[in-house]
């Protein structure tokens, strides 16, 4: 028989060096302080239902005066802390930094109540009625709009049907052609028995969701984790860092089912974006009617949103100053990696600063 060039001595050796490691990671984890996130100062300046706006204060402010309000939206699926993740990991912070004041709809955890909640709902009402609250409490008639993810998909709806609200639109990872060859999570969407998964309270579940996108990288977010798992706990830092992560992936709030509906229908089936034809409400959708300045931002190594999908917005809008880049780093880690915190907030503050 070949040998498999381990030695039952070194394997034992390894297997106790494993077994000292996972009990020191214990010891951490039982001396650890509560896991914390989105520790950035703010306040909550409107309130709508499930819905929370967040207002987050410039600091550093130039001579300049202070800069134009950005409003983010954020996808229905998972928590937007992830961009508050913590203090050395926050793009809201290093926005701040820069001089940006921030606002930032939280969409709260839908339940059996807002299980007909529809796009025309998000995107005319919810997302209207921030914009007019950032204005408002910006004493603005404008602002500018951050999208990510689906929330950027959003932000497009929005920017077509209001354009003389959006100054400058910014779309972070953003799909828009769904049905590229490598978009994995287009082609699982599709496979989905969408009344199968409502049919319990009428929402789709979150946890459905986790269990859906760890189903995309196997390896790597299962078995992969689990063998690092005591790298991961050397250090009440490391732990903390991991276990702030953790608590984000696993917090997934359920989706409305109504609007969940309407999105795979409308854009992971008939790829509305690229096929025209898309209404929200009584409204089509026409993104020519958008001419502000618009920059797309995408991941090099994006496996939920490849870069192909959001390249798709180019030419579609009628933007006379369209900008794409490309980023290092994957769906999240575009902005919560750690050359990220430097990278993506010198970004959209040069970009927006050229253009105010």
């Amino acid at each position: 028989m070949p040998s498999m060039g381990t030695s039952p001595t070194r394997l034992v050796q390894e297997l106790s060096d494993l077994s000292s490691e996972l009990v020191d990671g214990l010891k951490t984890l039982n001396n650890l302080p509560a896991v914390e996130v989105g520790q950035t100062p703010h306040q909550c300046i409107y309130r709508e239902d499930k819905l929370r706006l967040n207002y987050y204060p410039a600091k550093n402010i130039d001579s300049g005066g202070q800069k134009a309000p950005l409003l983010i939206v954020y996808a229905l699926i998972n928590r937007p802390y992830i961009l508050d993740l913590q203090p050395d990991r926050s793009l809201i912070d290093a926005l701040n930094q820069r001089g940006i004041p921030v606002y930032l709809i939280d969409w709260g955890y839908p339940d059996v109540a807002d299980c007909y909640l529809d796009l025309d709902d998000y995107i005319n009402g919810y997302i209207e009625n921030c914009v007019d609250a950032t204005c408002s409490h910006s004493n603005r008639d404008s602002l500018n709009l951050l999208g990510v993810c689906q929330g950027g998909a959003f932000s497009l709806c929005y920017s077509a049907l209001r354009p003389e609200r959006v100054s400058n639109l910014i779309t972070l990872v953003t799909p828009v052609d769904f049905h590229t060859p490598d978009n994995l999570l287009s082609h699982l969407s599709r496979k989905i028995d969408v009344e199968l998964a409502l049919a319990g309270n009428g929402n789709l579940p979150g946890d459905i969701l986790v269990q859906a996108f760890n189903s995309l990288m196997p390896m790597r977010l299962g078995l992969q984790k689990q063998l690092q798992m005591p790298q991961h706990l050397k250090s009440p830092e490391q732990a903390l860092n991991f276990l702030r992560m953790e608590k984000w992936i696993n917090d997934s709030p359920d989706l409305a089912g109504e609007a969940c509906r309407e999105f795979i229908d409308k854009f992971y089936h008939a790829n509305r974006f690229i096929n025209g034809g898309l209404e929200i409400g009584e409204h089509s959708i026409d993104l020519t009617r958008f001419t502000a300045p618009l920059l797309n931002i995408f991941a090099a190594r994006d496996h939920l949103v490849p870069p192909a999908a959001s390249k798709g917005l180019a030419g579609l809008t009628g933007s006379g100053d369209y900008t794409e880049q490309e980023l290092a780093g994957g769906h999240i880690g575009v902005f919560v990696g750690r050359h990220a915190q430097q990278q993506l907030p010198d970004l959209i503050r040069d970009w927006l600063d050229t253009r105010s």
